[in-house]
Protein backbone atom coordinates (compact mmCIF):
# COMPACT_ATOMS: atom_id res chain seq x y z
CA UNK A 1 0.00 0.00 0.00
CA UNK A 2 1.65 3.58 -0.82
CA UNK A 3 2.80 5.84 2.12
CA UNK A 4 0.20 8.27 3.51
CA UNK A 5 2.26 10.88 3.25
CA UNK A 6 2.85 10.23 -0.81
CA UNK A 7 0.34 12.97 -2.61
CA UNK A 8 -2.51 11.24 -4.12
CA UNK A 9 -1.46 12.17 -7.72
CA UNK A 10 1.87 9.97 -6.79
CA UNK A 11 -0.43 7.02 -4.95
CA UNK A 12 -2.87 6.69 -7.88
CA UNK A 13 0.59 6.88 -9.94
CA UNK A 14 2.14 3.98 -8.06
CA UNK A 15 -1.25 2.01 -8.21
CA UNK A 16 -2.54 2.47 -11.01
CA UNK A 17 -6.50 2.88 -9.53
CA UNK A 18 -7.35 5.73 -11.75
CA UNK A 19 -10.75 7.23 -11.43
CA UNK A 20 -12.03 3.79 -11.06
CA UNK A 21 -11.30 3.76 -7.14
CA UNK A 22 -11.60 7.23 -6.83
CA UNK A 23 -15.14 6.98 -7.90
CA UNK A 24 -16.33 3.42 -5.94
CA UNK A 25 -15.76 4.66 -2.85
CA UNK A 26 -17.72 7.64 -2.97
CA UNK A 27 -20.35 5.14 -4.25
CA UNK A 28 -19.85 2.63 -1.48
CA UNK A 29 -19.91 5.43 0.89
CA UNK A 30 -20.61 9.05 1.92
CA UNK A 31 -18.04 9.18 4.54
CA UNK A 32 -15.63 8.39 2.12
CA UNK A 33 -16.22 11.25 -0.61
CA UNK A 34 -16.05 13.68 2.15
CA UNK A 35 -12.82 12.45 3.56
CA UNK A 36 -11.08 12.27 -0.03
CA UNK A 37 -7.63 13.95 -0.08
CA UNK A 38 -7.17 16.88 -2.24
CA UNK A 39 -5.44 16.66 -5.22
CA UNK A 40 -2.92 19.16 -4.54
CA UNK A 41 -0.83 18.09 -7.32
CA UNK A 42 -3.19 18.50 -10.18
CA UNK A 43 -4.47 21.93 -8.88
CA UNK A 44 -0.96 23.80 -8.54
CA UNK A 45 -0.05 22.77 -11.78
CA UNK A 46 3.22 24.23 -13.44
CA UNK A 47 5.39 26.41 -11.06
CA UNK A 48 2.07 28.96 -9.33
CA UNK A 49 2.85 32.81 -8.88
CA UNK A 50 5.89 34.37 -9.05
CA UNK A 51 5.01 37.82 -7.80
CA UNK A 52 1.84 38.88 -5.82
CA UNK A 53 -0.78 38.37 -7.70
CA UNK A 54 -3.53 41.56 -8.40
CA UNK A 55 -6.29 38.82 -9.93
CA UNK A 56 -7.32 35.34 -9.32
CA UNK A 57 -9.19 34.79 -12.59
CA UNK A 58 -10.13 36.35 -16.16
CA UNK A 59 -13.39 36.43 -18.03
CA UNK A 60 -12.85 36.67 -21.62
CA UNK A 61 -15.56 38.09 -23.22
CA UNK A 62 -14.60 37.56 -27.28
CA UNK A 63 -15.76 39.77 -29.86
CA UNK A 64 -15.92 36.83 -32.83
CA UNK A 65 -15.66 38.47 -35.94
CA UNK A 66 -13.96 42.03 -34.98
CA UNK A 67 -15.84 45.24 -33.89
CA UNK A 68 -15.39 48.09 -35.44
CA UNK A 69 -13.42 50.48 -33.61
CA UNK A 70 -14.50 53.47 -34.54
CA UNK A 71 -18.10 52.64 -34.22
CA UNK A 72 -17.79 51.53 -30.58
CA UNK A 73 -15.21 52.88 -28.36
CA UNK A 74 -12.71 55.44 -31.16
CA UNK A 75 -14.82 58.35 -32.21
CA UNK A 76 -13.36 60.03 -35.33
CA UNK A 77 -14.75 63.46 -36.35
CA UNK A 78 -12.99 63.54 -39.31
CA UNK A 79 -14.49 60.58 -40.82
CA UNK A 80 -17.62 62.66 -40.68
CA UNK A 81 -15.66 65.56 -42.18
CA UNK A 82 -14.64 63.47 -45.13
CA UNK A 83 -17.36 61.18 -45.20
CA UNK A 84 -17.90 59.97 -49.19
CA UNK A 85 -14.61 61.16 -50.00
CA UNK A 86 -11.96 58.45 -51.72
CA UNK A 87 -9.58 57.36 -48.73
CA UNK A 88 -6.79 57.61 -51.28
CA UNK A 89 -6.49 61.23 -51.56
CA UNK A 90 -6.44 61.51 -47.73
CA UNK A 91 -4.10 58.91 -46.53
CA UNK A 92 -2.34 55.57 -47.41
CA UNK A 93 -4.86 52.98 -48.45
CA UNK A 94 -2.73 49.35 -47.23
CA UNK A 95 -4.60 46.19 -48.91
CA UNK A 96 -7.83 44.55 -47.22
CA UNK A 97 -8.76 41.44 -47.23
CA UNK A 98 -11.36 41.86 -49.83
CA UNK A 99 -9.99 45.25 -51.75
CA UNK A 100 -13.31 46.16 -52.20
CA UNK A 101 -12.38 49.66 -51.19
CA UNK A 102 -15.21 52.48 -51.05
CA UNK A 103 -15.48 55.98 -49.47
CA UNK A 104 -14.57 57.31 -46.17
CA UNK A 105 -17.55 56.07 -44.44
CA UNK A 106 -18.83 58.00 -41.26
CA UNK A 107 -19.50 56.30 -38.22
CA UNK A 108 -24.03 56.17 -38.09
CA UNK A 109 -23.83 56.28 -34.46
CA UNK A 110 -23.07 59.04 -31.86
CA UNK A 111 -20.80 59.34 -28.91
CA UNK A 112 -21.17 60.73 -26.14
CA UNK A 113 -19.38 60.92 -22.60
CA UNK A 114 -20.18 59.21 -19.67
CA UNK A 115 -18.91 58.64 -15.92
CA UNK A 116 -16.80 61.25 -13.91
CA UNK A 117 -14.29 59.74 -16.54
CA UNK A 118 -15.90 61.18 -19.56
CA UNK A 119 -14.83 58.33 -21.38
CA UNK A 120 -16.74 58.54 -25.34
CA UNK A 121 -19.02 55.10 -25.72
CA UNK A 122 -21.06 54.69 -28.92
CA UNK A 123 -24.63 54.75 -28.79
CA UNK A 124 -24.48 51.34 -29.59
CA UNK A 125 -24.06 51.06 -25.87
CA UNK A 126 -26.05 52.35 -23.37
CA UNK A 127 -25.79 50.17 -20.60
CA UNK A 128 -21.39 49.30 -20.60
CA UNK A 129 -21.40 53.03 -20.70
CA UNK A 130 -23.03 53.12 -17.47
CA UNK A 131 -19.85 51.49 -16.07
CA UNK A 132 -17.64 52.98 -17.93
CA UNK A 133 -15.49 54.39 -14.89
CA UNK A 134 -14.24 50.59 -14.45
CA UNK A 135 -12.90 50.12 -18.19
CA UNK A 136 -9.24 50.53 -19.40
CA UNK A 137 -10.13 51.54 -22.93
CA UNK A 138 -6.59 50.71 -25.07
CA UNK A 139 -7.18 52.51 -28.05
CA UNK A 140 -3.89 51.29 -29.72
CA UNK A 141 -4.36 47.33 -30.56
CA UNK A 142 -2.86 46.00 -33.32
CA UNK A 143 -2.47 42.21 -35.01
CA UNK A 144 -0.20 40.49 -37.40
CA UNK A 145 -3.31 38.70 -39.32
CA UNK A 146 -5.74 40.42 -41.53
CA UNK A 147 -7.88 36.74 -41.97
CA UNK A 148 -9.93 35.26 -39.20
CA UNK A 149 -8.89 32.18 -38.85
CA UNK A 150 -4.72 33.10 -37.95
CA UNK A 151 -6.16 35.76 -36.30
CA UNK A 152 -8.28 33.94 -34.12
CA UNK A 153 -5.02 31.31 -33.69
CA UNK A 154 -2.89 34.44 -32.86
CA UNK A 155 -5.50 36.36 -30.55
CA UNK A 156 -6.04 32.99 -28.39
CA UNK A 157 -2.82 31.01 -28.39
CA UNK A 158 -0.17 34.17 -29.44
CA UNK A 159 0.56 32.49 -32.73
CA UNK A 160 -1.08 32.63 -36.07
CA UNK A 161 -0.39 28.54 -36.76
CA UNK A 162 -3.18 26.09 -35.53
CA UNK A 163 -2.08 23.61 -32.77
CA UNK A 164 -0.25 25.87 -29.62
CA UNK A 165 -1.49 26.09 -26.56
CA UNK A 166 -4.63 28.79 -25.80
CA UNK A 167 -3.88 31.39 -23.06
CA UNK A 168 -6.70 29.68 -21.38
CA UNK A 169 -4.58 26.51 -21.27
CA UNK A 170 -1.06 28.47 -20.43
CA UNK A 171 -2.91 30.21 -17.71
CA UNK A 172 -4.33 26.71 -16.04
CA UNK A 173 -0.38 25.18 -16.75
CA UNK A 174 1.00 27.80 -14.81
CA UNK A 175 -1.39 28.81 -12.43
CA UNK A 176 -3.61 25.60 -11.45
CA UNK A 177 -7.19 25.60 -10.77
CA UNK A 178 -8.98 27.17 -7.61
CA UNK A 179 -11.71 24.67 -8.60
CA UNK A 180 -11.90 20.90 -7.31
CA UNK A 181 -14.65 19.84 -9.22
CA UNK A 182 -14.90 22.05 -12.44
CA UNK A 183 -12.70 22.57 -14.78
CA UNK A 184 -10.00 25.49 -15.10
CA UNK A 185 -10.66 26.51 -18.06
CA UNK A 186 -13.98 26.60 -19.43
CA UNK A 187 -15.45 28.02 -22.83
CA UNK A 188 -19.20 28.87 -22.54
CA UNK A 189 -20.29 28.66 -25.97
CA UNK A 190 -23.23 30.83 -26.90
CA UNK A 191 -23.73 29.30 -30.42
CA UNK A 192 -20.62 30.45 -32.82
CA UNK A 193 -17.22 28.57 -32.64
CA UNK A 194 -14.98 30.93 -33.84
CA UNK A 195 -13.08 30.55 -37.00
CA UNK A 196 -10.26 28.43 -36.33
CA UNK A 197 -12.55 26.24 -34.45
CA UNK A 198 -12.00 24.09 -31.23
CA UNK A 199 -8.08 24.80 -31.32
CA UNK A 200 -8.66 27.85 -30.54
CA UNK A 201 -9.05 26.19 -26.79
CA UNK A 202 -7.05 23.44 -27.38
CA UNK A 203 -4.14 22.50 -25.17
CA UNK A 204 -1.28 22.39 -27.73
CA UNK A 205 1.85 20.62 -26.35
CA UNK A 206 0.79 20.81 -22.76
CA UNK A 207 -0.89 18.13 -20.86
CA UNK A 208 -4.33 17.33 -22.05
CA UNK A 209 -5.92 18.15 -18.69
CA UNK A 210 -4.96 21.79 -19.27
CA UNK A 211 -7.46 22.61 -22.71
CA UNK A 212 -10.53 24.00 -22.32
CA UNK A 213 -14.24 22.58 -21.78
CA UNK A 214 -17.16 23.31 -23.40
CA UNK A 215 -20.18 24.11 -21.80
CA UNK A 216 -23.40 25.00 -23.06
CA UNK A 217 -25.06 28.28 -21.48
CA UNK A 218 -28.51 26.10 -20.38
CA UNK A 219 -29.99 22.65 -19.83
CA UNK A 220 -27.35 20.54 -18.09
CA UNK A 221 -24.55 22.91 -19.77
CA UNK A 222 -22.49 18.82 -20.81
CA UNK A 223 -24.06 16.34 -22.25
CA UNK A 224 -24.14 13.36 -20.34
CA UNK A 225 -23.22 15.00 -17.25
CA UNK A 226 -26.09 13.00 -15.18
CA UNK A 227 -24.79 9.18 -14.96
CA UNK A 228 -26.93 6.44 -17.16
CA UNK A 229 -26.12 3.52 -15.15
CA UNK A 230 -28.77 0.86 -14.61
CA UNK A 231 -27.89 0.98 -11.05
CA UNK A 232 -25.29 1.22 -8.24
CA UNK A 233 -23.81 -2.02 -8.82
CA UNK A 234 -24.01 -2.06 -12.53
CA UNK A 235 -21.95 1.79 -12.42
CA UNK A 236 -19.20 -0.17 -10.02
CA UNK A 237 -18.86 -3.01 -12.57
CA UNK A 238 -18.17 -0.11 -15.14
CA UNK A 239 -16.09 1.42 -13.12
CA UNK A 240 -13.79 -1.44 -12.03
CA UNK A 241 -12.95 -2.06 -15.50
CA UNK A 242 -11.94 1.13 -16.20
CA UNK A 243 -9.49 0.70 -12.56
CA UNK A 244 -8.47 -2.61 -14.43
CA UNK A 245 -7.33 -1.02 -17.69
CA UNK A 246 -5.73 2.01 -16.24
CA UNK A 247 -3.44 -0.70 -14.32
CA UNK A 248 -2.96 -2.62 -17.41
CA UNK A 249 -1.78 0.61 -19.30
CA UNK A 250 0.19 2.09 -16.92
CA UNK A 251 2.57 -1.29 -16.48
CA UNK A 252 2.87 -1.66 -20.03
CA UNK A 253 3.59 2.16 -20.82
CA UNK A 254 4.64 3.79 -17.15
CA UNK A 255 3.51 7.23 -17.07
CA UNK A 256 2.00 8.71 -20.10
CA UNK A 257 0.68 12.14 -20.11
CA UNK A 258 -2.43 10.79 -22.43
CA UNK A 259 -3.20 8.27 -19.64
CA UNK A 260 -2.58 10.40 -16.82
CA UNK A 261 -4.62 12.98 -18.60
CA UNK A 262 -7.86 10.63 -19.19
CA UNK A 263 -7.19 8.96 -14.97
CA UNK A 264 -7.55 13.15 -14.29
CA UNK A 265 -10.66 13.57 -16.65
CA UNK A 266 -12.47 10.75 -15.87
CA UNK A 267 -11.96 12.18 -12.08
CA UNK A 268 -12.88 15.33 -12.92
CA UNK A 269 -15.82 13.60 -14.87
CA UNK A 270 -17.19 12.11 -11.37
CA UNK A 271 -16.83 15.28 -9.18
CA UNK A 272 -18.77 17.41 -12.57
CA UNK A 273 -21.81 14.98 -11.69
CA UNK A 274 -22.04 16.83 -8.40
CA UNK A 275 -21.02 20.37 -9.26
CA UNK A 276 -22.07 21.40 -12.45
CA UNK A 277 -26.58 20.86 -11.53
CA UNK A 278 -26.11 23.20 -8.98
CA UNK A 279 -23.38 25.80 -11.37
CA UNK A 280 -26.22 25.86 -14.11
CA UNK A 281 -28.84 26.32 -11.53
CA UNK A 282 -28.77 30.18 -12.78
CA UNK A 283 -33.02 30.16 -11.77
CA UNK A 284 -31.49 29.85 -7.93
CA UNK A 285 -30.62 33.78 -8.45
CA UNK A 286 -32.69 36.45 -6.74
CA UNK A 287 -35.37 37.41 -9.74
CA UNK A 288 -33.63 41.14 -9.75
CA UNK A 289 -30.17 39.70 -10.78
CA UNK A 290 -32.09 37.24 -13.50
CA UNK A 291 -33.39 40.64 -14.73
CA UNK A 292 -30.27 43.04 -14.44
CA UNK A 293 -28.04 40.58 -17.01
CA UNK A 294 -31.39 40.45 -19.09
CA UNK A 295 -32.57 36.64 -18.99
CA UNK A 296 -35.81 38.08 -18.96
CA UNK A 297 -35.13 40.32 -22.46
CA UNK A 298 -37.31 40.39 -25.69
CA UNK A 299 -33.89 39.71 -28.01
CA UNK A 300 -32.98 35.84 -27.70
CA UNK A 301 -29.60 36.80 -28.02
CA UNK A 302 -29.35 38.77 -25.54
CA UNK A 303 -31.14 35.60 -23.04
CA UNK A 304 -28.61 33.62 -24.02
CA UNK A 305 -25.76 36.46 -23.67
CA UNK A 306 -26.89 36.70 -19.98
CA UNK A 307 -27.24 33.33 -19.05
CA UNK A 308 -23.47 32.97 -20.34
CA UNK A 309 -22.15 35.98 -18.12
CA UNK A 310 -24.10 35.07 -15.53
CA UNK A 311 -22.78 31.58 -15.51
CA UNK A 312 -19.59 33.27 -16.07
CA UNK A 313 -19.76 34.68 -12.48
CA UNK A 314 -21.07 31.35 -10.68
CA UNK A 315 -17.95 30.01 -12.21
CA UNK A 316 -15.72 32.35 -11.03
CA UNK A 317 -16.99 32.07 -7.85
CA UNK A 318 -16.33 28.32 -7.56
CA UNK A 319 -13.03 28.82 -8.65
CA UNK A 320 -13.01 28.58 -12.00
CA UNK A 321 -9.71 30.10 -13.42
CA UNK A 322 -10.37 31.27 -17.35
CA UNK A 323 -13.86 31.39 -18.42
CA UNK A 324 -14.27 32.50 -22.68
CA UNK A 325 -17.75 33.54 -23.54
CA UNK A 326 -18.10 33.22 -27.17
CA UNK A 327 -21.04 35.26 -29.35
CA UNK A 328 -24.59 34.35 -29.63
CA UNK A 329 -26.10 33.81 -33.26
CA UNK A 330 -27.66 37.03 -34.16
CA UNK A 331 -29.05 35.11 -36.97
CA UNK A 332 -27.12 37.00 -39.93
CA UNK A 333 -23.55 36.99 -38.78
CA UNK A 334 -20.64 37.62 -36.40
CA UNK A 335 -19.30 41.29 -36.09
CA UNK A 336 -17.75 40.50 -39.35
CA UNK A 337 -19.72 43.40 -41.41
CA UNK A 338 -18.26 43.37 -44.72
CA UNK A 339 -22.00 44.84 -45.42
CA UNK A 340 -24.92 45.96 -43.84
CA UNK A 341 -22.82 47.27 -41.15
CA UNK A 342 -26.26 49.00 -39.31
CA UNK A 343 -28.06 46.54 -38.67
CA UNK A 344 -25.19 43.93 -38.03
CA UNK A 345 -23.83 45.93 -35.31
CA UNK A 346 -26.78 46.67 -33.75
CA UNK A 347 -28.34 43.66 -33.35
CA UNK A 348 -24.24 42.26 -31.87
CA UNK A 349 -24.26 45.17 -29.42
CA UNK A 350 -27.84 44.37 -28.43
CA UNK A 351 -27.20 40.86 -27.42
CA UNK A 352 -24.22 41.75 -25.36
CA UNK A 353 -24.72 44.88 -24.00
CA UNK A 354 -26.89 44.75 -21.26
CA UNK A 355 -25.77 41.44 -20.03
CA UNK A 356 -21.49 43.05 -19.59
CA UNK A 357 -23.14 45.95 -18.09
CA UNK A 358 -24.69 43.57 -15.20
CA UNK A 359 -21.80 41.32 -15.07
CA UNK A 360 -19.53 44.38 -14.37
CA UNK A 361 -21.84 45.93 -11.81
CA UNK A 362 -22.32 42.70 -10.19
CA UNK A 363 -18.72 41.88 -9.78
CA UNK A 364 -17.94 44.90 -8.24
CA UNK A 365 -21.09 44.74 -5.55
CA UNK A 366 -19.61 41.35 -4.79
CA UNK A 367 -16.26 42.55 -4.10
CA UNK A 368 -15.32 40.03 -7.13
CA UNK A 369 -14.41 42.42 -9.76
CA UNK A 370 -11.09 43.40 -8.06
CA UNK A 371 -9.54 40.22 -8.30
CA UNK A 372 -11.54 38.95 -11.86
CA UNK A 373 -9.89 40.46 -15.05
CA UNK A 374 -12.45 41.05 -17.64
CA UNK A 375 -10.98 41.39 -21.16
CA UNK A 376 -13.39 42.63 -24.42
CA UNK A 377 -12.08 42.23 -27.74
CA UNK A 378 -11.98 40.91 -30.98
CA UNK A 379 -9.36 39.70 -33.37
CA UNK A 380 -9.12 42.54 -35.09
CA UNK A 381 -11.07 45.96 -35.77
CA UNK A 382 -12.47 47.58 -39.54
CA UNK A 383 -11.53 49.94 -41.98
CA UNK A 384 -12.76 53.48 -41.51
CA UNK A 385 -14.14 53.33 -45.39
CA UNK A 386 -16.28 51.59 -46.95
CA UNK A 387 -15.89 47.86 -48.08
CA UNK A 388 -18.97 48.50 -51.71
CA UNK A 389 -21.13 50.75 -49.37
CA UNK A 390 -22.26 49.96 -46.67
CA UNK A 391 -19.73 47.44 -44.74
CA UNK A 392 -16.36 47.74 -43.64
CA UNK A 393 -13.31 45.29 -43.96
CA UNK A 394 -10.85 43.53 -42.03
CA UNK A 395 -8.40 46.49 -40.12
CA UNK A 396 -5.71 44.50 -37.81
CA UNK A 397 -3.59 47.78 -38.08
CA UNK A 398 -5.19 49.68 -35.26
CA UNK A 399 -8.32 48.27 -33.11
CA UNK A 400 -9.50 48.57 -29.83
CA UNK A 401 -10.24 46.55 -26.50
CA UNK A 402 -11.00 47.31 -23.09
CA UNK A 403 -10.11 45.30 -19.84
CA UNK A 404 -11.93 46.00 -16.33
CA UNK A 405 -10.98 44.79 -12.82
CA UNK A 406 -7.72 42.55 -12.26
CA UNK A 407 -5.75 45.69 -10.72
CA UNK A 408 -5.85 47.69 -13.84
CA UNK A 409 -6.38 51.58 -13.64
CA UNK A 410 -10.14 52.43 -14.41
CA UNK A 411 -11.91 54.97 -16.11
CA UNK A 412 -9.02 55.61 -18.59
CA UNK A 413 -7.91 55.71 -22.20
CA UNK A 414 -4.34 54.25 -23.32
CA UNK A 415 -3.02 54.35 -26.66
CA UNK A 416 -4.48 56.20 -29.40
CA UNK A 417 -5.13 55.54 -33.22
CA UNK A 418 -4.67 58.29 -36.54
CA UNK A 419 -7.31 60.69 -37.09
CA UNK A 420 -9.44 58.58 -39.00
CA UNK A 421 -8.79 55.53 -36.36
CA UNK A 422 -7.00 53.69 -39.55
CA UNK A 423 -3.64 52.82 -37.34
CA UNK A 424 -2.07 53.19 -33.96
CA UNK A 425 0.68 55.32 -34.00
CA UNK A 426 0.60 56.60 -29.72
CA UNK A 427 1.74 53.50 -27.68
CA UNK A 428 1.25 50.31 -30.10
CA UNK A 429 -0.22 47.17 -27.94
CA UNK A 430 0.60 43.90 -29.42
CA UNK A 431 -1.64 40.79 -28.95
CA UNK A 432 2.04 39.38 -26.88
CA UNK A 433 1.47 42.53 -24.56
CA UNK A 434 -2.21 41.93 -23.91
CA UNK A 435 -1.47 38.36 -23.13
CA UNK A 436 2.28 39.33 -20.81
CA UNK A 437 -0.30 41.77 -18.94
CA UNK A 438 -3.32 38.84 -18.02
CA UNK A 439 -0.77 36.92 -16.72
CA UNK A 440 1.27 39.10 -14.73
CA UNK A 441 -1.98 40.39 -13.01
CA UNK A 442 -2.64 36.44 -12.32
CA UNK A 443 1.22 36.58 -10.76
CA UNK A 444 2.70 35.04 -13.74
CA UNK A 445 5.80 36.31 -15.46
CA UNK A 446 5.37 35.65 -18.97
CA UNK A 447 9.04 35.23 -19.51
CA UNK A 448 9.21 32.20 -17.20
CA UNK A 449 5.97 30.37 -17.62
CA UNK A 450 7.37 27.75 -20.05
CA UNK A 451 7.19 24.32 -21.26
CA UNK A 452 10.10 22.36 -22.90
CA UNK A 453 8.67 21.18 -26.39
CA UNK A 454 10.99 20.00 -29.45
CA UNK A 455 13.96 21.03 -27.81
CA UNK A 456 12.65 24.98 -26.74
CA UNK A 457 11.26 26.02 -23.86
CA UNK A 458 7.90 27.37 -25.44
CA UNK A 459 5.81 30.20 -23.79
CA UNK A 460 2.47 31.89 -24.60
CA UNK A 461 4.36 35.10 -25.70
CA UNK A 462 7.11 33.46 -28.17
CA UNK A 463 9.81 35.36 -27.35
CA UNK A 464 8.40 39.01 -27.55
CA UNK A 465 5.62 40.77 -25.10
CA UNK A 466 5.96 43.54 -22.69
CA UNK A 467 3.76 44.05 -19.41
CA UNK A 468 1.25 47.64 -20.27
CA UNK A 469 2.71 48.56 -16.76
CA UNK A 470 0.90 51.92 -17.80
CA UNK A 471 -2.95 50.60 -17.47
CA UNK A 472 -1.67 48.82 -13.81
CA UNK A 473 -2.94 50.53 -10.51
Amino acid sequence: MADPSRSRREMLTRCAAGFGSVALAALTSQSAWAERIPDVAARNAGHGPHHRPKAKNVIFLYMDGGPSQVDTFDPKPALDKYNGKDPGELFKVEPTQFNNTGAVLASPWKFKKHGQSGIPVSELFPHIATQVDELTVIRSMVSEFPEHTFANYFLHTGSGLQGRPSMGAWINYGLGSESENLPGFVVLNGGLIPPGGLDCFGSGFLPASYQGSIFKPSGTGVTNISSEAIDAARQREMLSLVKNLDGLASEQLGVHDSIESAIRNYELAYQMQMAVPDLMSVSQEPAHIQKAYGLEAEFEPTRIYAAQCLLARRMVERGVRFVELTCPNVRHDRWDQHGNLVKGHQDNARAIDQPIAALLKDLKERGMLDETVVVWTGEFGRTPFAQGKNGRDHNPQGFTTWMAGGGLKPGMVYGSTDEFGYKAIENRVEIHDLHATMLHLLGVDHERSTYRFSGRDMRLTDVKGHVIRDIIG
